[in-house]
């Protein structure tokens, strides 16, 4: 059955121009064409990129990160409670109104205390600075390795220049050793983040995220086997070159340098509008729906590739109205607003309220005691009262 489910998946009508077929494309001592099987070796070498992240990120990022100045907030942790943790963990980490009336019956405590308990406990896992720093500077070091690998590859390459190389003889073109290793280099990296998913930051763009992944993912495997490559590569540089001012951006921000990072957000913006909305339309969405209708006739595949070029600039619009949205604050506010993206931490409003009260009486009765300590050393006898009786019976303040 899955030979049979193998052979009807791979059937040259839907992934090969009218009149081509897989045998068309037998290779040779000197010639190389993708094989699907090649995709097998991005698993392992996604393995050895979450070794070296974890690496990196603990032998560079972090110390960096403690040298830079970088701080983790100090949380106030939540104390060890049992019934509260098991419903934190098996039922729901945020606690309608009845549920936290119920769970203060069963602990004996206040409802209040219950809420504060749970505000603590989801601060708790909430990643720290210091991770979300070594996280950035992970993915800045790869998208500046990868971006200029992309233009090293591409540099002499015609359809760089020349879009419409880009179906000079498709699908019969031979796969370049530097164009394998570059494909195998972002396929890897992109299953790596898949694997590594569950323990990154999580914004409140996870579920795009995932959706980015996998359209990315299924692209890349898609264009290699039906050896769209060349059109694959131009992606990829696309993709790397707005990435490689975002990361910087975030650094700067946790580091506290704002002007820095307002500078190069403004230039990240630009970058990514101009590259995701600009650029990557014509560059690939015009080259691959129009100039490949230059070569040959419609296709499954030319629907399927143009499908999911067509979710990644929807992502792209999705993320550019985020960007807009910030660079329009920035502009009227004179400063940058916090990512819309990231989870913000909640502020346990209750304690700071306690706190700011118990700071004022004891500020009161300070006050009070170093007023009255002093005029007792200036005088040398104690404060007298402050009101006295006059000869006509009446009282006046002194």
């Amino acid at each position: 059955m899955a030979r049979s489910l193998y052979e009807w998946l791979w059937q040259h009508e839907f992934w090969l121009p009218p009149g081509i077929t897989w045998e068309d494309m037998q290779e040779s001592e000197d010639i190389h064409y993708p094989q699907p099987r090649d995709l097998l070796l991005s698993i392992p070498f996604a393995l050895i990129l979450v070794v070296i992240r974890c690496a990196f990120e603990r032998a560079i990022a972090l110390p960096l990160s403690t040298k830079l100045g970088v701080r983790d907030k100090q949380r106030p942790k939540a104390q060890p409670n049992p019934v509260l943790e098991t419903f934190y963990s098996i039922h729901c980490k945020n606690p309608e109104e009845g549920e936290l009336i119920s769970l203060s019956r069963q602990c004996d405590l206040p409802v209040r205390k219950v809420e504060r308990w749970f505000r603590r406990r989801r601060n708790m896992d909430r990643p720290s600075l210091s991770k979300k720093f070594c996280e950035a500077c992970w993915r800045f070091t790869f998208y500046i390795i990868s971006f200029f690998t992309g233009l090293a590859v591409l540099y002499d390459k015609p359809w760089l220049w020349d879009h419409r190389e880009c179906w000079t003889g498709y699908p019969q073109q031979p796969l370049q050793p530097s164009l394998f290793w570059y494909y195998m280099l972002e396929l890897s990296f992109y299953w790596s983040l898949v694997f590594t998913l569950p323990f990154d930051v999580k914004r409140k763009d996870f579920k795009e995220q995932i959706v980015h992944h996998a359209a990315t993912i299924f692209l890349i495997s898609f264009s290699y086997c039906a050896n769209y490559i060349r059109i694959g590569t131009l992606v990829l540089v696309i993709h790397d070159a707005s990435d490689c001012f975002l990361e910087p951006t975030k650094i700067f921000n946790y580091m506290k340098w704002k002007k820095t990072c307002d500078s190069l957000f403004m230039i990240f913006s630009a970058v990514f509008l101009i590259s995701r909305l600009v650029i990557y339309p014509y560059t690939v969405l015009y080259n691959t729906y129009y100039y490949s209708m230059e070569i040959f006739q419609p296709f499954f595949g030319y629907y399927f590739v143009n499908t999911l070029l067509i979710i990644l600039q929807l992502l792209h619009v999705f993320w550019s109205c985020l960007i807009i949205h910030m660079v329009y604050k920035f502009i009227l506010q004179g400063t940058m607003e916090k990512d819309m993206r990231s989870d913000t931490e909640e502020s346990d409003k209750d304690e700071e309220r306690d706190k700011i009260k118990e700071k004022e009486k004891n500020g009161t009765t300070y006050f009070s005691n170093a007023t009255s300590n002093g005029y007792i050393q200036r005088n040398g006898c104690e404060r007298p009262n402050s009101r006295a009786h006059l000869a006509n019976g009446h009282l006046k303040e002194r």
